[in-house]
């Protein structure tokens, strides 16, 4: 084992959060800060083309492979959670698209107890992270380290898709991050002049050019080493070696809604009976270490296109892929500088709801399996998510080895709520899709099918196909009942010298994308720590 030399913070995990915290931190150069990642450098070219997160979709150097648990309540298979493993963390394999959620959603945190938690209070956050592309307003920043642009290219079916909202009766939105969250329009990507703005390249590298900063990558957290109540450093393997690092102030825990849980469990913080049937020593029984898991589940409608406009058929033509290629590289525009999705929208089931309760966009490729091939003929899918989910799930390790995944079981559908709202949202977006700007695209809808109808026949294609959208949350839930994990300024109830700070804190899943939120943690966290430190 290899002492390594004490610094004033340690940060587990350098992803959309962690690496905001360790940017942050020394800035002003009076803090010396260790960054630990389990992955690699960010150095492969796929994480910076936008499009090229398929090609990470499977890749084990730069993904943790994740996947979750069959239920067989409900969605009786295991379904891939993907997590990025690099600097940047799930911000280099992202969709990239900019969604901060619902301001009533932060609101709600507050109403929970957790001052300073508002959309009032976390709309500064946002603000100062923004490099906008449009300018700065009352929504908006500049001059941030987080590049936020603009669709480059309005592409006709996704034109269609929202002349079809509009058709059908929803507003047109031109801001979802602005006055008002509900209807249709563009997304914005997080991307400068085609080129994917991870928190790696945003954050990290310019940080990493200053002396009190210490970046050490393909280094995982093994546990968190405690003088009593008191955090004070870490332990880590790096390339085989086990290495320990002391923190003379904080450790903060930065590894997301999967990995804090698991880190605090395997150091002796959590359910005290789980830890027990796996030998670990109790610190502290603390049970809502991570329970709680919440995740936006989706139900996707597939369809085959009349023309050839789609990825598929980038993808499937060897031409095709050289002429985009060369377009790329040209010019930085075409299907490599897209985000995810380009357009969408937010509505209500509910007429009565507080806020939207489905996210659908619409993205231009179709597969069989998630991250898998696409169909070998021109194909788009809406992507329709169900943005406050009732259900809850759990992240609970399997094993004292650090080295083995947890057990991801986020309880898909077992709200009947949940199930409602869901077929109800897909219903919609049936009408939506049915309206003649989109079918003028449409040869049929591949997915599941016109056939599809009543809400059993809904339920049976949810259970078969429905996918998640990748946005894991709450396990390290902040709040002040006895099973949350920390106070309102993400310390761990009970401890010194211990934070976590990323989605794993959030009470209640925001609606929405989930990465500029975890990068608004990030900011906010840093805010925070430096304030306790004078």
């Amino acid at each position: 084992m290899t002492d390594q030399p004490n610094y004033d913070y340690i940060v587990v995990g350098a992803g959309s959060a962690g690496a905001v915290i360790a940017s942050r931190l020394t800035e002003n150069g009076r803090h010396k800060v260790l960054l630990l990642e389990a992955g690699p450098e960010d150095k492969n070219p796929w994480i910076h083309i936008p499009l090229g997160y398929g090609k990470l979709f499977t890749n084990a150097t730069y993904n943790w492979l994740y996947s979750t648990e069959a239920n067989a309540e409900q969605v009786n298979r295991r379904i891939p959670q993907p997590r990025g493993k690099t600097l940047g963390g799930s911000s280099a394999i992202n969709g990239m698209v900019y969604i901060r959620g619902h301001a009533s959603d932060y609101d709600q945190w507050r109403q929970f107890g957790n001052a300073g938690w508002s959309y009032d209070d976390v709309l500064p956050y946002f603000k100062k992270a923004e490099d906008q592309q449009r300018g700065e307003d009352e929504f908006h920043g500049v001059g941030g380290p987080l590049a936020v642009s603009d669709v480059y290219e309005k592409h006709p079916l996704a034109a269609a898709f929202i002349e079809s909202a509009v058709d059908a009766g929803f507003e047109r939105n031109d801001d979802f991050n602005g006055a008002e969250q509900e209807g249709f329009g563009y997304v914005q990507w997080t991307m400068r002049n085609g080129r994917r703005c991870s928190t790696a390249v945003g954050y990290l590298k310019p940080a990493r050019k200053r002396p009190n900063l210490t970046v050490a990558t393909n280094a995982l957290g093994l546990r968190v080493l405690f003088d009593g109540r008191r955090a004070v450093g870490v332990e880590y393997d790096q390339n085989g070696e086990t290495k320990t690092a002391h923190a003379g102030g904080e450790v903060i825990v930065s590894g997301g809604a999967i990995n804090s849980p698991q880190l605090l469990q395997l150091s002796g913080l959590g359910p005290a009976d789980l830890l027990r049937t796996h030998g670990i020593d109790v610190i502290a029984d603390i049970p809502g270490v991570g329970q709680h898991l919440q995740d936006h589940i989706n139900g996707p409608l597939m369809f085959r296109l009349n023309r050839n406009i789609s990825a598929n058929d980038v993808v499937n033509s060897m031409a095709q892929r050289i002429r985009t290629g060369i377009r790329y590289a040209l010019t930085r525009k075409g299907f490599l500088a897209m985000g995810v999705s380009v357009g969408g929208g937010f509505y209500k089931v509910d007429p009565a709801a507080v806020a939207p309760e489905i996210q659908s966009q619409v993205m231009l490729f179709s597969s069989h399996d998630v991250g898998g091939m696409p169909h070998p003929f021109p194909g788009a899918t809406v992507v329709n998510a169900l943005l406050r989910p009732e259900s809850r799930g759990h992240v609970n390790i399997v094993s004292s080895d650090p080295f083995t995944k947890p057990e991801i079981q986020p309880n898909y559908l077992t709200a009947q709520k949940d199930r409602d709202i869901l077929i109800g949202g897909m219903k919609i977006a049936r009408d939506i899709v049915m309206q003649q700007p989109f079918q003028e695209f449409i040869s049929e809808e591949h997915e599941p099918g016109l056939g599809c109808t009543s809400d059993d026949e809904w339920l049976d294609y949810l259970q078969r196909r429905g996918r998640t959208s990748y946005h894991p949350s709450s396990t390290c839930r902040m709040g002040s009942n006895p099973d949350d994990v920390v106070d309102e300024r993400l310390c761990v109830h009970g401890f010194e010298g211990l934070r976590v700070a990323d989605v794993s804190i959030m009470p209640s899943l925001v609606s929405g994308n989930t990465n500029a939120p975890a990068i608004m943690i990030g900011e906010k966290a840093s805010d925070m720590i430096l304030s306790d430190a004078r």
